[in-house]
């Protein structure tokens, strides 16, 4: 994002790069590039986390995908009325929803712990 490439532009390396006579695209591919990319990769995977939880919820209330469609919200939604007699057509989907939210929550912060060059020094 824009605030995320500032504020790496404002740090004493890119200063430093700029003092010793580095041209402008290397500084901005070799300095600002790798540390302004991190954080917007680790965002784009926690938003599809969000995104699959928004997806469920709306086809869960009728409001996403409609019935042809195979999704998790719609299959949720189909099982309550044979929630008492066959519990799993609801819980399974649901495992599926929070395993891959789960997921992809914990591939965010793993990413953020592999390119967040501020967690590199606690290794």
């Amino acid at each position: 994002t824009r605030s995320e490439v500032v504020s790496v532009v404002e740090e004493d390396f890119v200063e430093a790069a700029k003092a010793i006579g580095e041209r402008d695209s290397y500084i901005v591919f070799s300095e600002v590039l790798p540390n302004a990319l991190a954080p917007v990769i680790v965002q784009a995977t926690i938003t599809m986390a969000y995104a699959i939880l928004t997806a469920a919820g709306l086809s869960f209330l009728g409001l996403g995908v409609q019935p042809p469609t195979p999704a998790w919200g719609l299959m949720i939604s189909g099982a309550r009325q044979y929630l008492v007699q066959a519990p799993w057509m609801a819980v399974f989907p649901g495992i599926a929803i929070a395993i891959t939210v789960l997921g992809f929550n914990l591939f965010g912060d793993g990413l953020r712990d592999v390119l967040d060059p501020t967690l590199k020094n606690d290794r």
